[in-house]
């Protein structure tokens, strides 16, 4: 068995392709690194299509749709789609044919038609809704269709809608879930009848109960800081390495653990989840590759593959049974590496 992993480099302006071999001695190899990509700090993946949607900076930001060779690696440029804001998230619904892009220095959101016939691009993109600086955006199955979660950074709060196939986006009722006041929610994951969500500024991971409809009901909040480290509580525009503060980042489920980055310590919590979904505390904090601000987990949970903004390689990691994070060795990649996917 082995995956292909697909990451991000920002500052090459490239995404690398590897292919994680498992075996005795599991191991990361690189294939491919395709550039021409300025500033890419997000894509998303059509497994079904073989497509990758890759946002793209400048001074005309957009979206870049390239056709995957999962042999090779080699992604091949099919069209481009200008954007008014350069993304910082992107996600697909609707099998493909939604894509969904939050803008954190556009403080906007919208959702573009991905249409397949012929050449493959995006149409024209629905009216945006506006947030200060969204940070990310997740689609989630509810009963009525599916919906779409617009994380705020700087509203501090989970807007939701509800997300046709043209990608309209309609706000649920209530149409917004509070977070704490200052924590910055930065990234969330779903998981059934469940959602978690990581906090800059705070760095806490905070569950959320799901409705039938998708709406989130807040739970339990728990630390993801090693305590030892000292950092403090941060805030919008601080500089959380000259100041000592907490930077937390990216979450991912990982089996019974909710696996989390914070970048002032560059280290990962494993975090309990119990059988009713339920957060504890951190049970280990494992060191990884310099500012973690992505990484991702492998679908049976047993391998983590994490970047640093800081480092120019990707880091393999096996989860053992009690949440200990191994690290396996290393690949190089390019510089800034910041996003993260993995496909089987």
């Amino acid at each position: 068995m082995s995956e292909l992993i697909l990451i991000a480099n920002a500052d090459d302006g490239s995404i690398s392709a590897l292919r994680l071999h498992r075996g005795e001695a599991p191991r990361l190899e690189v294939l491919k690194t395709t550039t021409g990509l300025t500033g890419c700090s997000t894509f998303a993946v059509d497994p079904d299509r073989d497509l990758v949607h890759a946002a793209y900076k400048g001074d005309q930001p957009g979206i870049a749709t390239l056709r995957l060779d999962r042999t090779t690696g080699a992604l091949e440029e099919l069209s481009r789609t200008a954007s008014e804001h350069s993304m910082t998230y992107l996600s697909l619904a609707h099998e493909g044919t939604v894509l969904l892009g939050a803008s954190y220095g556009g403080g906007s959101g919208r959702a573009w038609p991905v249409q397949h016939e012929e050449q493959v691009r995006l149409g024209e993109s629905t009216p945006q809704v506006s947030f200060a600086n969204l940070h990310c955006v997740v689609p989630a199955a509810a009963e009525g269709g599916p919906v779409a979660y617009f994380v705020s950074l700087g509203d501090d709060l989970v807007a939701q809608f509800n997300l046709d196939a043209s990608g309209t986006l309609t706000p649920l009722d209530p149409p917004t879930v509070a977070a704490p006041q200052g924590s910055g929610p930065r990234h969330l994951v779903v998981d059934g009848d469940h959602a978690y969500l990581v906090t800059e500024f705070s760095g806490e991971a905070i569950r959320y109960d799901r409705a039938a409809d998708g709406s989130l009901t807040s739970g339990e909040a728990v630390s993801i800081v090693d305590p030892r480290h000292g950092l403090a509580h941060s805030r919008l525009g601080a500089d959380p390495v000259q100041e000592h503060l907490v930077w937390g980042a990216d979450l991912h489920r990982a089996g019974s653990w909710l696996i989390t980055s914070e970048r002032s310590s560059s280290e990962l919590a494993s975090i309990p989840v119990d059988a009713s979904g339920r957060l504890g505390e951190p049970a280990h904090f494992a060191p990884t590759q310099q500012q973690p601000r992505g990484f991702n987990v492998t679908a049976d949970g047993r391998f983590v593959v994490s970047v640093g903004e800081r480092s120019t390689r990707a880091e393999l990691l096996r989860v053992e049974d009690d949440g200990v994070l191994t690290s396996l060795g290393t690949a190089e990649i390019g510089r800034g590496p910041n996003w993260v996917r993995i496909l089987e």
